[in-house]
């Protein structure tokens, strides 16, 4: 798969994401007109901030998208880590507001319903339909390209389903049984949810910011296709790093030194294709020593 159909994914999912989160802003004013309900005006205000989030991770997106340049001759895919951690701050944050405010809301006593049930609820089934879409095209398109912030965004607007979907059943629950604090405990499993993935999340952009090595399987595979690549007598100082959906790869295969250069470069070169030909979205760069070298005194690394 190509980079260009890589960003075109990216773009794709980011521009949904922002469509989305638009229309459930114009969607959620008009229910608060109709109904006058805070429960209403607070989804209001979580789809006002997931606006925002999206825009942000477009951003990100077009920006990490940029090709290398005299200043960033390594592209700018670190931008999805930067957009990643800053997601899955706010995702963090956003958990602690939802836990404590449903604590609160199962410490009072009297709390009452809004108004207007029905049409709150297929307010919330129309929200939970177009997040539900949203979510899928997302997850196919991180799966695809392994964008991070994607991932991240899905992650947020998966959160919102939670609640959501906690209020239909609290809504019927509290005018069927009586029973008015369901959607506070949806809303705590909800919250614990989110801080999860977005630990898992920043952990992995924090990660990559940190220059941290590729995943061990693929470093493992990488050394395997070189190790049986024909005319490599050997391989050393493989070395990995990940930024964005991007990974860096360094490393020196040994090769016959009676070779003409012309012979040691075609192995080379054809060696980086059969990597890349396994991961697209490696950068892969072959140093060639003769077989059996000795490392310089004065060479440090």
């Amino acid at each position: 798969m190509s980079a260009a159909h890589d960003t075109r994914l990216n773009l794709s999912a980011g521009l949904l994401s922002v469509t989305v989160a638009l229309v459930l802003v114009l969607l959620k004013l008009w229910a608060l007109g109709q109904t006058g309900s805070l429960a209403v005006a607070a989804t209001l205000a979580d789809s006002a901030m997931d606006l925002m989030m999206s825009l942000g991770g477009l951003i990100a997106i077009a920006y990490a998208a940029k090709p290398a340049d005299d200043d960033h001759p390594f592209g700018h895919s670190s931008a999805e880590d930067l957009a990643a951690l800053g997601q899955s701050v706010f995702i963090l944050i956003s958990a602690g507001v939802i836990a404590t405010a449903a604590v609160l809301r199962l410490l009072d006593d009297t709390v009452t319903l809004p108004e207007q049930e029905g049409l709150g609820i297929t307010i919330i089934l129309l929200s939970i339909a177009i997040t539900l879409g949203l979510v899928m095209w997302q997850r196919y398109v991180a799966r695809k390209t392994g964008n991070k912030v994607v991932k991240a965004d899905s992650l947020h607007y998966l959160g919102d389903l939670i609640p959501n979907v906690g209020a239909i059943l609290a809504l019927w629950a509290s005018a069927t049984f009586g029973l008015h604090q369901i959607d506070s405990i949806v809303a705590l499993g909800a919250a614990a949810l989110l801080a999860i993935g977005a630990i898992r999340i920043g952990k992995i952009a924090w990660d990559a910011l940190m220059d941290r090595q590729a995943d061990p399987d693929m470093i493992a595979d990488i050394g395997a296709i070189v190790a049986d690549f024909e005319g490599v007598h050997g391989y050393h100082d493989l070395k990995t790093r990940v930024a964005g959906s991007q990974v860096f790869v360094n490393l020196h295969i040994e090769l016959d030194g009676r070779q003409t250069l012309d012979e040691a470069h075609a192995i080379g070169a054809a060696l980086r294709r059969a990597i890349t030909a396994k991961y697209p979205r490696a950068d892969v760069l072959i140093h060639k020593d003769p077989v059996g070298v000795e490392r310089h005194p004065d060479d440090n690394r």
